[in-house]
């Protein structure tokens, strides 16, 4: 129902391997610890500006900047030509692909992102796949474990509760798709490619293609009592 290339052109990754024989795109996910043991070669192409903590299960492509103050605990394959900022945060098991954007207070974990995503400020990426140039505004949060530790279901668009065998999993976000500051996305959530999530909203659920979440709200002005 819900195929990988629904969501991904996966010319945008160097990592298309983990998708093969893939029915549901959060398939993905328990590959990820698997395909990085068996593929990953630790090396650094990078540069390092003063004195970031890197794991020994680290690969580090040509022309990515990694900052004083970012942590890579790995396993981790970060790509070529990207920006790994102060303050950022890559645990076990995460994939980024080339051109990539990982800021402050940013942290990841048994992720896939693709080529060119921005992950700039104060986000949580956790068991979740990010598309090409896909962008998480500042503060925004997908959240991978429901608060009553069951296993993660999919809303679909008919209303119907889909199983994913998964007890962590965040989102699956489009290519080119947006989500807005401050944004929480819940265990579970599929945004569609080239789609608008509005800042400041809780989404459940799947957000077709092409499409926008508005959030709207009533705001009262009244008179300041002196």
């Amino acid at each position: 129902m819900f195929k990988p290339t629904d969501f991904f052109d996966l010319q945008h990754t160097e990592h298309k391997a983990l998708f093969e024989g893939i029915e549901e795109v959060w398939q993905v996910l328990p590959r990820i610890s698997g395909y990085l043991k068996e593929n990953l070669k630790p090396a650094n192409h990078g540069e390092l500006v003063g004195n970031p903590f890197i794991g020994p299960q680290v690969f580090i492509g040509k022309g990515t900047v990694i900052e004083h103050g970012a942590m890579i605990k790995g396993p981790a394959w970060i790509g070529e030509n990207c920006e790994i900022r102060n303050g950022c945060y890559i645990r076990e098991n995460a994939i980024l692909g080339n051109g990539v954007v990982a800021g402050n207070s940013s942290e990841f974990k048994n992720c896939l992102v693709f080529d060119e995503a921005e992950v700039p400020h104060y986000n949580y990426v956790g068991d979740s796949i990010l598309g090409f140039k896909a962008h998480l505004g500042a503060g925004v949060i997908l959240s991978n474990v429901r608060l009553d530790r069951k296993g993660v279901t999919v809303l679909t668009p008919d209303g119907q509760f889909l199983n994913t065998g998964l007890r962590k999993f965040g989102a699956v976000v489009g290519d080119r798709s947006e989500v807005g500051c401050n944004s929480v996305l819940s265990p579970g959530s599929l945004i569609g490619p080239n789609s608008l999530v509005y800042p400041g909203t809780q989404w459940r659920g799947t957000l077709p293609a092409q499409s926008i979440a508005k959030l709207k709200q009533q705001i009262e002005i009244v008179a300041r009592r002196s």
